[in-house]
């Protein structure tokens, strides 16, 4: 056998054997970017994490890795283990994090690559990572239908499903309507609709503001034929935690309140 192949088989071995300790594997995808992704998968990671699950996220987002800074760990530096695999970053309670960000030479760095290239690196991070035994993989994805969720559809057939953020405007949803069809046309389950910024409390009247409107994700899920898990309110303490690098949904404000049932939505839903 040549070289390169016995190079891919071992790669493919070693891919089965990571994907075949974890037990849910759930992607986090928006049909565009603004609409606070990245703050779902972390929040519904550190979430699960915190309820005594074994639990990793992995920030396929290449170009634009978020979770490190929202997870505080953004000076977190890897390291191999004897097999010479990544150890991925430990979050206390016990989330394990691996990011393109991770690798990086400084916060200011460009990724500059080719879809062929994004998709080795996509298939290092599941093959070449020691995860380990997990009850949940969140697999925060880039906006839209492109390399990055294409790639990962492909690599990891059996994925409990996708969750897909969107706010209530109408460009969102347009975009969001783009995710549930990219799902569906790649026999991927859609957990669920998640509508993020949705509506507000004016700090000062206390008087509901439908700044980017409301109810247009639910609308969405009903027309796509798809579970519809939730709305997240915009609050201000979510912004100003996601720039600590502190997960909010452990907190007692509406949002995280919110938040928390539609974590119990997607724990409670199982692949057919």
């Amino acid at each position: 056998m040549a070289k390169g192949t016995t190079e891919k088989a071992d790669e493919n071995a070693r891919l089965t054997k990571n994907l075949k300790k974890i037990k849910n594997k759930i992607l986090v995808m928006s049909g565009k970017g603004g609409v606070g992704k990245s703050t779902v998968a972390v929040n519904l990671a550190f979430s699960l994490s915190d309820q005594g699950m074994k639990v990793g996220i992995l920030d396929v987002d290449i170009h634009g890795p978020n979770v490190p800074k929202l997870l505080n760990i953004e000076d977190a530096q890897l390291i191999g283990d004897e097999t010479g695999r990544l150890t991925p970053i430990l979050v206390p309670p016990g989330l394990k994090v691996m990011s393109m960000a991770f690798l990086l030479k400084s916060k200011d760095s460009p990724v500059i690559w080719r879809g062929p290239v994004k998709m080795g690196v996509i298939k290092q991070f599941l093959s070449d990572v020691n995860w380990g035994d997990l009850d949940y993989l969140v697999i925060d994805l880039p906006p839209g239908t492109g390399d990055e969720p294409l790639s990962i559809v492909q690599l990891i057939p059996d994925a409990t499903g996708a969750v897909i953020v969107t706010t209530p405007q109408e460009l969102a949803l347009l975009d969001s309507r783009k995710s549930v069809s990219f799902a569906k046309q790649l026999n991927l389950p859609v957990i669920g609709i998640v509508e993020n910024m949705s509506g507000m409390k004016c700090p000062h009247c206390n008087k509901e503001i439908d700044l980017f409107k409301t109810g247009g994700g639910e609308i969405a899920a009903k027309e796509m034929d798809v579970p519809f898990l939730g709305r997240i309110p915009i609050e201000q303490k979510i912004v100003e935690m996601g720039d600590n690098g502190e997960p909010f949904v452990l907190r007692e404000f509406e949002s995280a309140i919110e938040f928390r049932k539609i974590v119990d939505k997607i724990k409670d839903f199982r692949r057919e």
